[in-house]
């Protein structure tokens, strides 16, 4: 049975089980059982290699010394399988689950133990445990094999459910897209919003790909969410990926004040109306300008800028309207990183790439280190890109992904291969920027049509605009006071 098959076979048979439960638990549920099975086949493997060499198979320091989870003899997924049909499967599930992270301390506080809850049918949750049985982690392409299910179910998920998919799950086209332009092969890596970790897996498989070190890149990730907080957890885990990831709020809750990052890899929440910005006016983290109240988006822009290294690049993904924006001084933030020499690339992107909205996007590159191409930005236009892969989604091609990496790398290192491609890529320089009002929309200058597109759902737009609204009356207010205050004293 190949990959495909073995995907869509787990995915059929564990999507019964969903029941009463809400999808965003309901991937916990699952994710939860497959790392469990995961870790206890290697457990397993390992096992039988300790009976072949003649060493103590139950010393815990034969696995530990070759990175291989400690599973106990109560979380090992035989003794799961023999109590599968019992009605007290899920407390043994938890128990399992508390046994492993007891056992294993890089996973304390990280794994689901809620599967005993009522809502959860026993006896559906037995056949996924039978279900599993017969999907085996225990070949050589284990690991590879694991992270493709893994993948693959989160994608699944994150189609499932909806709009707030996208809050731990970027699809791996455009995760890819941005790796392949930034080349993290060695440094700190770093993303204040890492979702399940998507980012640092692909950011692994590039320097693996291309025959560097892993050891040479060191992965650091903040996460608000707590439950996709643990899901990061395991997903590192189960590809063997030593990553430091923390959960707080990156903007409330720096949990790396100090760290000065070489690459920073993102897909932060699009147009958050309230991100706390009255408790954070005077941060040093504005060094362009305060972002407005009622959108984040400036906020994540110069909250990477500020963790990047004397020679870091970033490379996110941001709603189309923060490129062209003129509302509550975004327009001024964007024109004092472009005089500052900060943005090095715009790219945007088709439309229906993501599973949670149609709403098309776009990636911002921004650089501390332009020495070579001071005063110039590339602008790509990919709105053509990318191929419809069912009635609903596209994702980029192969060549998308070369193409439009290609021309980013030939504009940083001026080798002489670039060229501006009409319809495409132009490189465009920042008295050309001024003309156009510092806008960034790729569209006004690689010279393909320009669409204007309203990249916010109404209900947010609307959201948004009201407490822009109530911020003005609020400030109205302030102003009417003061004034009142002053014809008070003049009049005494």
């Amino acid at each position: 049975m190949d990959i495909q098959d073995i995907q869509s076979k787990l995915w059929l048979a564990a999507d019964k089980l969903r029941g009463n439960i809400s999808s965003s638990d309901y991937k916990y549920v699952v994710l939860g059982l497959i790392f469990l099975k995961y870790i206890s086949d290697a457990f397993e493997v390992q096992r039988e290699k300790a009976i072949a060499d003649g060493f103590d198979p139950e010393d815990r320091d034969y696995y530990t010394a070759d990175n291989v989870f400690w599973v106990p003899k109560e979380a090992r997924w035989d003794t799961l399988v023999a109590s599968a049909k019992q009605p007290t499967i899920g407390v043994l599930i938890d128990e399992a689950m508390d046994a492993v992270e007891r056992d294993n301390s890089s996973l304390k506080g990280v794994l689901p133990k809620n599967y005993a809850r009522e809502a959860l049918d026993k006896r559906r949750l037995g056949e996924l445990i039978d279900l599993f049985t017969n999907t085996t982690f225990k070949s050589d392409n284990a690991k590879d094999l694991l992270g493709r299910v893994y993948e693959y179910f989160m994608g699944m998920f994150a189609d499932s459910e909806g709009k707030h998919g996208g809050e731990f799950y970027t699809p791996r086209s455009i995760v890819k897209l941005l790796v392949d332009m930034l080349e993290p092969y060695s440094g700190r890596v770093y993303d204040p919003a890492c979702g399940s970790g998507g980012m640092f897996v692909q950011s692994e498989k590039f320097v693996e790909e291309h025959s560097g070190r892993l050891g040479d890149i060191a992965i650091y990730g903040q996460e608000l969410n707590e439950t996709t907080w643990r899901l990061a957890k395991m997903n590192m885990a189960i590809r063997g990926i030593d990553a430091d990831i923390r959960r707080g709020d990156s903007f409330h809750e720096d949990r790396f004040p100090d760290l000065k990052a070489d690459y920073i890899i993102a897909n932060p929440p699009f147009n958050i109306s309230d991100w706390g910005q009255e408790l954070l006016s005077g941060d040093i983290r504005w060094k362009y300008g305060v972002p407005p109240k009622g959108n984040a988006n400036y906020a994540w822009i110069q909250h990477m800028i500020h963790h990047l290294s004397p020679r870091g690049t970033a490379g996110f993904v941001l709603a189309n309207g923060s490129m062209s924006s003129q509302s509550s001084g975004e327009g001024e933030i964007r024109k004092k990183l472009l005089e500052a020499d900060m943005v090095d690339a715009i790219v945007t992107l088709p439309s229906q790439l993501f599973f949670n909205t149609g709403i098309p996007a776009c990636l911002w590159f921004v650089s501390r280190d332009r020495t070579n191409r001071s005063g110039k930005t590339l602008f790509v236009d990919g709105r053509n890109l990318g191929k419809m892969i069912n009635r609903r989604n596209r994702e980029l091609t192969e060549e998308d992904i070369a193409r439009v990496a290609k021309a980013y790398h030939d504009f940083k290192t001026q080798n002489g291969e670039y060229q501006d491609v009409a319809g495409f890529a132009k490189v465009a320089t920042l008295d050309e920027i001024k003309e156009h009002d510092y806008v960034l929309t790729p569209g006004r200058y690689v010279g393909s049509e320009e669409v204007e597109e309203d990249d916010e759902p109404f209900d947010e737009k609307m959201a948004r605009l009201t407490a822009e609204l109530d911020e003005q009356f609020a400030r109205s207010h302030e102003l009417e006071a003061k004034i009142k205050a002053s014809l008070d004293r003049i009049e005494l």
